[in-house]
């Protein structure tokens, strides 16, 4: 089965107007990233959609993949719908973050191993081994059955150990940390983008659970590879040193 890979990269952002431009050790964001994803070896092709001028003509620059997107998409998930209506060869989609300029090619192979079984969507999970993460809501958390479906997406902890004091959760549960990665059949995406949001999503300003509460499985892979998201121009000076 044919897959692509997406990468939607927005220029406007609250926290860090024109991140995919920003540059780390020589390298723009969406440079680093798409370059990262050609190196999957499952991925048969690698697009940028973007809803900006400045990020199109950027990525001529370095040959990638570029595509023009509506700029009122409300979510990435939105954006890869639109370039799938339009480029009906891939049977598969892998919605890729712009903003981790150091994935690792493995992860993306990852999701597209559960999508080749027939998952209709795929994403990751890392189990969390420090405190500040299973207790940060800008960390997701996920359970999951034993058939490594997800059952929940939380910015709280979950599952709540009752009768367990919080420091010691750690060493009484297992937690995980949901990595915003997805892989999609072409039907699933056209189909849950289609969807209208839920309460659930909206209390969480979580798309996926939009998804789960329409009855469509999600299925996930652990990985152990660090995961760096550049959020803010912060985060840029702190990635620095490492690359």
């Amino acid at each position: 089965m044919k897959t692509l890979g997406i990468i939607p990269a927005r220029y406007a952002s609250t926290r860090f107007p024109g991140k995919p431009l920003a540059t780390i050790g020589g390298k723009t964001m969406i440079r680093r990233v798409y370059e990262q994803a050609k190196l999957s070896s499952l991925l048969d092709a690698v697009i940028i959609a973007t809803d900006d001028q400045r990020i199109f003509d950027h990525a001529l620059t370095f040959q990638a993949n570029v595509i023009m997107t509506d700029p009122n998409h409300l979510t990435g998930t939105d954006r890869c719908a639109e370039v799938a209506r339009q480029i009906a060869d891939y049977e598969l989609v892998v919605n890729i973050q712009g903003d981790e300029p150091f994935i690792e090619p493995a992860s993306i192979d990852l999701i597209i191993e559960l999508l080749q079984k027939e998952a209709p969507i795929a994403t990751l999970a890392k189990q969390i081994d420090k405190l500040d993460d299973l207790l940060n809501p800008n960390v997701v958390k996920v359970t999951l059955d034993e058939h490594r479906k997800a059952l929940n997406f939380s910015r709280q902890p979950i599952p709540i150990l009752e009768n367990i004091a919080q420091n010691q959760w750690l060493k009484q549960g297992i937690f995980y940390k949901h990595i915003g990665l997805y892989g999609f059949r072409r039907e699933t995406l056209l189909e849950v983008t289609a969807l209208p949001q839920g309460d659930r999503e909206k209390a969480e300003s979580l798309e996926q659970l939009r998804w789960l509460d329409k009855g469509y499985p999600i299925f996930v892979n652990f990985t152990q590879a660090k995961t760096i998201s550049i959020d803010t121009p912060e985060d840029i000076r702190k990635v620095g040193s490492l690359r």
